[in-house]
């Protein structure tokens, strides 16, 4: 699925359209051409501060706030690499805790593509580079890495020796690249391990904790899975975590669903198994509720899209796109939502995704689909959306967009019962709800 990325300023977007004429339309993995394109602007990737590589299905880009929180909470600079971008290309590359200005974005990104020449670098593998440049020159204490797909093959791959590797939650995503099977998944994801580096994951079931295991064991990294050489436990209003240097009684993550845990989790572990960055203890407890992920269970506040709905109702935002992601998210507003209120999901999906797997988690209770397009990207059309939602038992209405299904849901309102709606099914598409509601990532 291409990239699409648009700014308010000029220059950026000069840049950006060079971006976009490399992109072919489809994700590209393998490390030659990143490699090459990194030669020629100096293997940035060689100096970059102490680098927490961070993979997984579902949870990869919570577990780098919280690792960023944790780490800003402790007194420390923190440079962050995720994809993709809500709203603003920007978002993607934070120094020392900060986006990106313009004026540096413009020269990086001018840089990178001159120097690229031949080598016809897809969109993120450019996008790398030109983070690896800014990193490598702006000092920080830490470097937060997010892989973009996959991890034996993804652009990030190439960083050499980082501090630490995690993997979060795997499931079933970009089968055309990872394959149909999470075992074959969790091998992909597991390239990332690096000779004497740990790798801290979650518990999987053993078929897949198998071939983690392995594919550690082949790179000589320390695997270190959840539920041995460390663990946590949610309960009496606290994260109790333990490893080999002790418990700690952490405040629950702020960051909604109890998924939320293992990605905290797993980012305290990773920060306890190395040396390199000191943590404090009171940065730990700060991070649980520091830590802020858009379009992740996010609540959306005053704006253009709330204001279409009745008083006291609530709008949330979620870019869940797989059946994980749906599981987990369907489990909140399962606790969340009283039986006497209406609950409503405005649904948009890209067209690779698996609509039956994202809907299924959603029929054990009265839930009103409203289908609707993804702008700008190929996209499970809304009436096809909306038949697919029938046959899984669920009422669905096909709205041209999501203005248009919110007023659909207000005009149907129980004044008495405001309803809840949930946005739900695509990245892209929330980083559109979050531009016309007014909230930026910031």
């Amino acid at each position: 699925m291409a990239d699409k990325a648009t700014s308010d300023n000029p220059l950026v977007q000069r840049q950006l359209d060079r971006l976009a004429a490399l992109s072919p339309g489809a994700d590209v993995l393998g490390l030659e051409r990143i490699s090459a394109l990194l030669a020629r602007v100096g293997n940035p990737e060689r100096s970059l501060p102490p680098v927490f590589h961070v993979a997984g299905t579902n949870g990869k880009g919570s577990t780098c706030a919280f690792l960023r929180a944790a780490v800003e909470a402790s007194g420390l600079k923190a440079h962050v690499y995720t994809s993709p971008h809500l709203v603003r290309f920007n978002e993607r590359i934070r120094l020392q805790g900060q986006l990106i200005e313009d004026e540096l974005l413009v020269e990086l990104l001018a840089e990178t593509l001159d120097a690229a020449g031949d080598i016809g670098p897809s969109f993120f593998e450019a996008t790398t580079a030109a983070a690896f440049l800014a990193f490598s020159r702006t000092p920080a204490d830490a470097c937060i890495v997010e892989v973009g797909l996959g991890g034996r093959l993804d652009a990030t791959n190439v960083i050499p020796d980082p501090l630490v590797c995690g993997i979060a939650q795997l499931g079933l995503d970009h089968q055309l690249f990872l394959g149909s099977k999470l075992e074959s998944i969790a091998a992909e994801k597991a390239g990332i391990a690096k000779a004497g580096v740990p790798l801290l994951t979650l518990h999987y079931p053993d078929r897949i904790a198998e071939r983690i295991g392995a594919a550690a064991a082949a790179a000589g990294a320390p695997w270190l899975p959840r539920g041995g050489p460390w663990d946590i436990a949610a309960y009496g209003q606290k994260l109790h975590y333990r490893d080999a240097r002790g418990k700690l009684d952490l405040p629950l993550p702020r960051l909604h669903g109890t998924h939320q845990a293992n990605n905290a989790g797993l980012a305290v572990a990773m920060l306890r198994h190395q040396d390199a960055v000191p943590i404090r203890e009171s940065g730990l407890r700060a991070a649980m509720g520091w830590a802020e992920w858009p379009a992740r269970l996010q609540r959306l506040g005053t704006g253009p899209l709330q204001a279409l709905l009745p008083t006291d109702s609530e709008l949330w935002l979620d870019g869940g796109h797989n059946p994980a992601a749906a599981r987990a998210i369907a489990d909140f507003f399962r606790a969340h939502v009283p039986a006497e209120r209406p609950f409503h999901i405005v649904f948009g999906l890209l067209e690779n995704k698996d609509a039956p797997g994202v809907l299924k988690p959603f029929r054990d209770r009265a839930t009103t689909i409203h289908t609707i397009p993804v702008p700008g990207h190929a996209h499970h059309s809304p009436a096809s959306l909306a038949a697919t939602a029938r046959d899984a038992g669920l009422n669905a209405v096909p709205a041209q967009d999501v203005e248009d299904a919110l007023r659909w849901i207000a005009r149907h309102a129980d004044r008495a019962h405001p309803p809840v709606v949930l946005i739900l099914g695509s990245l892209y598409l929330a980083g559109e709800v979050l531009r016309k509601n007014g909230q930026l990532p910031s």
